[in-house]
């Protein structure tokens, strides 16, 4: 069973991270909370409203939208136009022939605030393909952002990055808590213990353990679950 009565319970506003072994099912997880994912029991509220049968993209246009494990973007367009396809695709202009000079312009614009969110605005006019794997996501969180969700959540967003780029997307993400509600899959535990308000650990499909860094990081189970026996510390 990949997941196994999990109970997990995310505050609006707050960062919670979602940490455990390989093949714990935090992935799975993510996969139900999206819907991308059937459960074959259990329920899934968000914002007080059940939405275990919903369809993906509903639940996406409701403010529940996530990232991959791996960046997907668009690496034959630019910074620029992947954000336009996001936008497009957000208000349904996609759809529409003709569009105003001033609906453009706001396009424009918004699609200029988003890069200097994330700190792209110099690579603007850059392929996807072209700039650094940090810098591509960094605009899958742009794109994500696009969408004006809610909730995000992002599937190891630091995974492959060295570490400047790590150091990027942490500060991205640890400011994203201003205005979002962040659920995230992260084995960097650096980044987990930096930024997280919130640690679940998951371990073989089960919660084994919920709390702060440190509450979470002298866990018996927890420990047995990542390493047998010394504490886990968090290296910068």
């Amino acid at each position: 069973m990949a997941v196994d009565g999990v109970d997990l319970q995310v505050r609006e506003g707050t960062i919670h991270a979602l940490i455990g072994p390989n093949g714990a099912g935090k992935t799975t997880t993510f996969n139900l909370l999206t819907r991308f994912l059937a459960p074959t029991a259990g329920s899934i509220l968000f914002r007080g409203q059940d939405i275990t049968r919903v369809a993906a993209a509903r639940v996406a246009g409701m403010g529940l939208v996530r990232s991959f494990q791996i960046s997907a973007v668009f690496p034959s367009l630019t910074l620029r136009e992947n954000l336009l396809v996001a936008l497009q695709r957000r208000d349904q202009s996609c759809r529409v022939f003709w569009r105003t000079t001033k609906v453009a312009d706001q396009t424009a614009r918004r699609i200029d605030e988003l890069l200097a969110q994330v700190g792209l605005s110099a690579d603007a006019d850059q392929l996807a393909s072209g700039v650094s794997y940090g810098k591509r996501r960094a605009l899958e969180i742009a794109t994500t952002l696009a969408l004006e969700p809610d909730v995000l959540l992002l599937d190891e967003p630091t995974s492959g990055l060295g570490t400047e780029d790590v150091m990027r997307i942490t500060a991205l993400i640890g400011a994203l808590k201003r205005k979002k509600t962040v659920l995230m899959v992260e084995h960097n535990l650096s980044v987990v213990s930096s930024i997280s308000d919130t640690i679940t650990v998951l371990a073989r499909g089960r919660k084994i353990a919920e709390g702060s860094f440190a509450e979470i990081s002298g866990n018996a189970d927890v420990l047995s679950a990542y390493i047998g026996s010394e504490p886990i510390q968090a290296h910068a």
